[in-house]
């Protein structure tokens, strides 16, 4: 009997219920937003700025893909809440349709021959017509129920292809980044890296302190390249990658360790962007911090984003606004994951950390103080 009402139910379905709606909604929302990014992919092999291109590219489907991650979880959520509604009702469900059919198709009390006769009938009939409307409205709510599990079923599946499909599309278009990123020549360079003298700083440097205030000792040939002056425009620029606060300034980690910067936890694969023009003052691995790219704005005051698996451009290199500087480490989520309910806010999505440290002159400053979370998801 299990599942009796879905199979009755489901024949009558034509429609999507009213409440299942928001679900749907935000699907097809995540499913326009995909389709986007993937015609700014298109687009970008005759985009005269390439590179630009293509970060919008990534970004958009990054941000297709998380709507998608959310709604297909809240769809499933909800679509095992009502099956495991519907199984707790077996019973209830098989009684109703008992009663269903004795009443069969015509509910009038002249339907009905009472053993005791015509009194016995007519209260019968009574007791009946006063019992049906109740035995209506439970058998309509139970097949709103049952349309509303079959929708969402049938909604999962649907936006799971089209989910598969954003997973390649935005790794085609990290890979067509990386690539353009490496062929990139018409970026202005302020000056010109001496490995030597890097290498030395590194081996000489203990901390992050040591190695930011020596940095201008590792460089050749200095220009005077003019960018916008940012220190008038604190608490202004968003974060340089999706994610949500795991540690603020100041608060110590499970080692024991007190850090100045913060620590954003991302989803696998994520995109770094600068969030205003600035210079690449150093890029590699740093101590135990992974790999570093640290970018000067202005003069004095340096963005340290720590913990890449992959970075971008050259030191020296001066990049224009929302220029990608990197991509988070780890590995995209199976399509199956995230629609299993057991992984409802878990926060296993945002498995990857970038750490990010801002210093004025010799001084770390708190990063909040200068970057607005307009880029935060909630998960």
């Amino acid at each position: 009997m299990k599942h009796v009402a879905w199979i009755v139910a489901a024949t009558v379905f034509c429609a999507p219920p009213a409440f299942a709606q928001t679900p749907a909604d935000a699907a097809r929302a995540a499913m326009t937003q995909l389709e986007s990014a993937a015609q700014r992919l298109d687009d970008a092999d005759s985009a005269r700025d390439r590179v630009r291109a293509l970060t919008q590219s990534v970004q958009a489907f990054e941000t297709g893909l998380a709507a998608m991650r959310d709604g297909l979880r809240v769809a499933s959520i909800r679509e095992s809440e009502l099956r495991r509604e519907l199984d707790a009702r077996e019973a209830e469900v098989t009684r109703l349709l008992a009663a269903l059919a004795a009443l069969g198709s015509s509910s009038g009390p002249q339907a009905f021959v009472h053993p005791q006769g015509a009194v016995g009938a007519a209260r019968a009939g009574l007791l009946m017509a006063s019992v049906t409307p109740a035995l209506s409205d439970a058998a309509a709510d139970l097949r709103l129920d049952v349309e509303e599990a079959t929708f969402l079923r049938q909604l999962q599946q649907d936006a799971a292809n089209t989910l598969r499909t954003g997973l390649v599309g935005v790794q085609t278009a990290r890979t067509a980044l990386s690539q353009a990123m490496a062929d990139r020549t018409d970026l202005p360079r302020k000056f010109t890296e001496d490995p030597v003298r890097t290498a030395l700083l590194i081996a000489a440097s203990e901390t992050l302190d040591g190695f930011a205030s020596g940095l201008t000792q590792i460089t050749e040939g200095e220009a005077n390249v003019d960018l916008p002056t940012v220190s008038n425009r604190k608490g202004d620029f968003p974060l340089p990658v999706a994610g949500q606060i795991l540690r603020r300034a100041g608060e110590t980690d499970a080692a024991g360790i007190t850090r100045p910067g913060i620590l954003v936890a991302t989803r696998p694969r994520a995109l770094v962007t600068t969030p205003v023009a600035a210079t690449i003052r150093y890029r590699g691995p740093l101590l135990d911090y992974g790999l570093v790219t640290i970018l000067e704005p202005e003069p004095d005051i340096l963005f340290v984003f720590a913990g890449l698996e992959t970075v971008f451009g050259e030191t020296g290199q001066v990049l224009p606004i929302d220029s990608p500087v990197g991509l988070m480490g780890g590995f995209e989520d199976a399509t199956g994951d995230f629609l299993s309910p057991s992984s409802e806010r878990t926060g296993a999505a945002l498995s990857e950390t970038l750490y990010i440290e801002v210093r004025q002159g010799d001084t770390p400053e708190d990063p909040l103080g200068w970057f607005a979370d307009d880029k935060g998801m909630t998960e």
